[in-house]
């Protein structure tokens, strides 16, 4: 259960009170303030994320492997979309837990993480088949 959803306005709820209880409407005023500060930080924190997101392709990571070696379960989908600075493919039903975002590189290689309440539960890194005939060898003449 999460409990921050619970504890997170009981605490602010105490805080004010205890504000109250102590210097009165004053101690509210700041208690309030306060409240509202750390309100616009979390928000202005969000714009800029989204706003980072904005200017890159959907689905779009500079290196899906470096994504997988920084991604740890629990970790929030705003700071998987921090770390991407791109918003994930849905993969999954619009609306529907757990949510599956993607994100690939340039490789073609991608990272399919599984959110569950906006947590990150799971992820697997896919690469893609590297066949050496597709490569171009260099004979010995090129090579000097």
């Amino acid at each position: 259960m999460q409990f921050h959803r619970i504890f997170v306005p009981v605490a602010a709820v105490a805080g004010v009170m205890a504000a109250y209880s102590s210097y009165g409407w004053p101690g509210v005023a700041i208690a309030s303030g306060l409240l509202v500060m750390w309100l616009l930080l979390h928000f202005t924190r969000l714009m800029q994320v989204l706003k980072r997101a904005a200017n890159r392709p959907i689905g779009y990571v500079d290196s899906a492997v470096m994504l997988n070696a920084k991604l740890r379960p629990g970790v929030s989908l705003l700071h998987v979309v921090a770390m991407t600075k791109a918003l994930g493919t849905l993969e999954s039903v619009k609306d529907a837990q757990p949510e599956i975002f993607r994100w690939t590189d340039g490789t073609q290689s991608h990272v399919s993480c599984e959110f569950h309440n906006g947590k990150l539960r799971k992820w697997q890194l896919h690469r893609p088949e590297s066949n050496e005939t597709d490569a171009p060898a260099l004979d010995s003449s090129q090579a000097s």
